[in-house]
């Protein structure tokens, strides 16, 4: 014999641990497959948004309660950037969702034919009608530039006075930035065939072009400039999370331009119905009550609980200008070839 018969209760003492062993793979084996099961969704969007203080993480939160699954943001600069980036990538994504163009680029993404038609009925309080197969708005605001009430106290009422004035102003790029190329649109629309003057005149009031809208701001909060391109809304920052009251949006007499931003479903998503989902979610009362004070913006839908208290002081323009997002393409090559020949004297 190689060896003496093992004992019954010896047995069992090794069935014991064999069996602890054999559960303890098992439970290992079960947590690794729920895990490799939890659907990540993959959101494309503008650094600002996914940023710390924007609203990228409360509403991450709130989806996560809700969805069993794994949200993830994909940054690509400013709303052009995140164009850019997509039809560089193509059907090769692996984003599900796009958060961040606007309609002076959905006519644009729409012909990438890279997106897939949303099939969702969203209320909305936009001062204008919006229906879009395949985008949803989730937020939106005037263009407006900003400026310190203690250092200027007769802002320019209109493009023509800024320009004959001695002001400085920084703005964004159209190229790479949507509110830079909102404001060219700004123009095209307050001066259909005096476009091209106005931004001659504007030219040397002109300190600096920014890739992005954090870098103009942040040039003006530095006394780099008299004014910034930024929004109506901009102030209520100041006002509310920083109790400081200097910061105004002047009203110009041409009216002021709109930018109503949009999220769309990639039709390559791994997860379509878990990104309808999740732009279901983005028109909620619960999204929309996180972007007036994130993004500083107004929600697409008003809150049920309304406004946050602040707001009320901000300048309501008596006119709104917005193309269509065709008649933003159509406008958008010669706008910027208007912008760059101005610059460039």
């Amino acid at each position: 014999m190689l060896g003496s018969p093992i004992s019954i209760p010896a047995r069992r003492k090794m069935e014991r641990p064999m069996k602890t062993i054999h559960l303890a793979l098992a439970f290992f084996a079960t947590a690794s497959m729920a895990c490799a099961e939890v659907p990540v969704l993959k959101v494309l969007t503008y650094d600002s948004f996914a940023a710390e203080w924007g609203p990228g993480p409360a509403i991450e939160k709130g989806f996560e309660a809700t969805c069993a699954c794994d949200l993830q943001y994909v940054i690509a600069g400013d709303g052009a950037a995140v164009l850019a980036r997509l039809k560089l990538e193509g059907t090769t994504s692996d984003t599900d969702v796009v958060v961040g163009l606007d309609t002076s680029l959905t006519e644009n993404a729409s012909k990438t034919n890279l997106f897939a038609p949303h099939g969702l009925t969203l209320a909305n309080d936009l001062p204008v009608p919006f229906s879009d197969p395949d985008f949803i708005p989730f937020d939106w605001g005037w263009f407006a530039f900003v400026y310190d009430k203690t250092k200027l106290a007769s802002p320019p009422k209109s493009f023509k006075e800024l320009a004959a004035s001695n002001l400085k102003i920084v703005i964004e790029d159209p190229r790479s930035s949507t509110p830079g190329l909102g404001l060219l649109m700004w123009v095209k629309a307050a001066y259909p065939t005096d476009s091209a003057t106005i931004w001659h005149d504007l030219a040397d009031n002109i300190v600096t072009v920014t890739p992005s809208w954090d870098q103009a701001y942040g040039l003006f909060l530095k006394g780099e400039a008299d004014m910034v391109l930024s929004y109506t809304t901009s102030p209520a920052y100041h006002l509310i999370a920083e109790k400081d009251d200097t910061k105004a949006a002047a009203p110009f007499e041409e009216g002021h331009y709109m930018q109503v931003e949009v999220a769309g479903l990639l039709a390559s998503s791994h997860h379509p119905d878990l990104a309808r989902t999740f732009l279901t979610y983005l028109g909620s009362d619960a999204a929309q009550t996180t972007l007036p004070t994130t993004n500083w913006m107004y929600p697409a839908k008003t809150p049920t609980a309304g406004l946050p208290k602040g707001f009320e002081t901000l300048i309501k323009p008596m006119k709104s200008l917005l193309f269509s997002p065709s008649e933003a393409e159509a406008n958008r090559q010669s706008a910027v070839e208007e912008w760059q020949t101005a610059l460039a004297r």
